[in-house]
């Protein structure tokens, strides 16, 4: 799942530490006369206008993947529109401050670096003037899980932005996969401190939607059926031993296709040994004796 997300930069100090940091990634030794470095806030976990948020954990892969990330502009992604590079991150957490969702505020704080040249000097001038401010990311998660019930958005009957027993439905963004890049975006400067996130598609993939949007169908589909034939290998295993079910319930969430199909087959077969039909009409020329127990619920 590809998504972006929209953060903010700021200018700030080149020390010997910052410098020894940054040379790690420079091919030829750079001096602090040289480069020009700024902070980037690029993603928190607060719930953003399309009702998302990342969790913490995800953040933290995040911080990993986004060192030595390229910065470009508009998620236009071509090797001349680079301008700077993230050379280290920081996970902050801001004491006494709380999201919608009761959590301690936490963001991740991205530290760039880009050259001090002549064609750099207008860009860097517009960092410094607040004009150059929103930045976005653009990176992967595993899953988008829903925050009433914790199954995948989409599969549940939960919907984003409605409420549930007093609780606002979100999607939470768990499970990082990759760091594609952060992007200054053409939007006008904020006087807000705070972040302004979006749910957008980048022009790079609004050719693919269509197949995406298939795919995630086929996949949805895909997931149902895996549920529903976990649900009925535990019921089988309830029928054939009720005390192997607290033991089975979770390594069964783990299995497969193919290891469920034979595990459900094998407690069809053993259900049918322990349960065998009983019929109420005995053979051609026999006589038997009818009292109806065995069917008395």
């Amino acid at each position: 799942m590809k998504i972006i997300k929209d953060g903010s930069a700021s200018g700030s100090e080149c020390t010997p530490q910052e410098l020894q940091a940054i040379n790690a990634f420079a091919k030829a030794q750079l001096s602090a006369e040289e480069v020009y470095t700024f902070r980037v806030l690029l993603c928190d976990n607060e719930v953003d206008r399309d009702f998302e948020r990342f969790s913490v954990s995800t953040l933290r892969e995040l911080s990993e993947l986004f060192v030595g990330a390229t910065g470009i502009c508009d998620h236009d992604w071509r090797s001349e529109n680079q301008v700077a590079r993230i050379y280290r991150t920081e996970l902050v957490t801001e004491k006494g401050k709380t999201t919608s969702c009761g959590e301690p505020y936490t963001y991740l704080k991205g530290f760039a670096y880009m050259l001090r040249t002549e064609a750099n000097a207008e860009f860097i001038a517009q960092i410094d003037g607040g004009i150059k401010r929103e930045t976005s990311i653009g990176c992967s998660v595993a899953q988008s899980v829903c925050s009433i019930c914790g199954a995948q958005i989409g599969t549940c009957s939960h919907e984003k932005g409605k409420i549930y027993g007093g609780e606002r439905c979100c999607a939470v963004l768990t499970g990082a996969v990759d760091a594609y890049e952060w992007s200054f975006v053409a939007v006008p400067a904020q006087r807000s401190a705070g972040v302004i996130k979006s749910f957008v598609e980048s022009e790079a993939g609004r050719g693919y939607k269509t197949e995406f949007d298939a795919l995630e169908k086929s996949a949805q589909l895909g997931r149902k059926y895996l549920d529903s034939l976990r649900s009925e290998v535990l019921r089988l295993c309830l029928v054939c031993d009720e005390k192997m079910h607290p033991a089975l319930e979770k390594s069964v969430s783990a299995m497969d296709e193919p290891e469920l199909i034979k595990l459900r087959d094998a407690f069809e077969e053993a259900s049918q040994k322990l349960y065998p039909p009983l019929t109420q009409l005995p053979g051609r020329g026999e006589v038997t004796a009818f009292s109806g127990e065995e069917y008395i619920i």
